[in-house]
């Protein structure tokens, strides 16, 4: 038998993962680390445009000043269309430490990032302070993340944004719905995104959303703590940012 002492701190907890069909494997590494596992409510799954449009659009984003990127999934869609190639004088950056790392894979060496990993904080940055009269790339997908663009234009910036990705809405299955109407522990809500929240609060049956609202939710900024209180959320713990494990440590503290 493992003593308390020596449990992790999740031990037996269920975690809930909003993200996207696929995209629950840090999440569930995460967990495992703590002793817990998780119940994937995918709100969506992603798909790559790859089309001339899109294609054009991009080229014209990344020929700008600054050129931001808002997920890893921007970053693998942009490089599916178009080879990733840095322009003398122009600014990339990235909305978090996950979208860096995958520029950099990408072989963009280069990239400014903030320490806190959310819209805000990407907009405090130096590049993105004074913008009025510049060229600006969004690298994006449509829908989330629309304060960026909003605060940008009111900067003065000239926006381009290239869509290379969409998320296809789907609902969560019903395997899944089930085993949340029945779980006997008090589930931890990783929240990383208010669209999908709000997405997966839709699409629930009632009472199933009912049970969801029951969850100690893990926010990874004020912003989304905020959101979540006003969805009916009273027990919220703010992380340091969107990464898994940062999410997680927010449990322990």
């Amino acid at each position: 038998m493992v003593s308390n002492r020596t449990r992790p701190p999740l031990h037996g907890g269920i975690v809930l993962s909003l993200r996207p069909v696929g995209a629950h494997g840090a999440l569930r590494r995460a967990a495992a680390r703590q002793g817990a596992r998780v119940l994937a409510l995918s709100p969506w799954r992603i798909a790559l445009r790859d089309d001339a449009a899109t294609r054009k659009t991009l080229r014209e984003a990344l020929a700008a000043d600054a050129v931001v990127f808002t997920s890893p999934n921007a970053v693998r869609a942009a490089a599916n269309l178009l080879p990733l190639r840095k322009r003398k004088g122009a600014e990339w950056l990235a909305v978090g430490a996950g979208t860096a790392s995958a520029l950099r894979r990408a072989g963009i060496a280069n990239v400014a990032s903030p320490a806190r990993m959310d819209s805000e904080g990407l907009l405090s940055l130096p590049a993105l302070r004074d913008v009025r009269g510049k060229r600006v790339g969004l690298v994006t997908a449509p829908g989330g993340r629309g304060v960026i663009a909003a605060t940008l234009a009111r900067r003065g910036a000239r926006i381009t944004r290239a869509d290379v990705y969409e998320r296809i809405v789907i609902t969560p299955s019903p395997r899944a719905v089930a085993t949340l109407r029945t779980l006997r522990t008090r589930p931890w809500l990783a929240l990383s995104s208010g669209e999908a929240l709000q997405h997966v609060l839709t699409a629930l049956p009632a009472d199933a959303a009912r049970r969801l609202r029951t969850s100690r939710v893990l926010a990874a900024s004020e912003r989304l703590a905020e959101l979540a209180r006003e969805l009916g959320f009273n027990n919220i713990h703010v992380a340091t940012d969107a990464r898994p494990r940062a999410l997680l440590d927010a449990a322990t503290r």
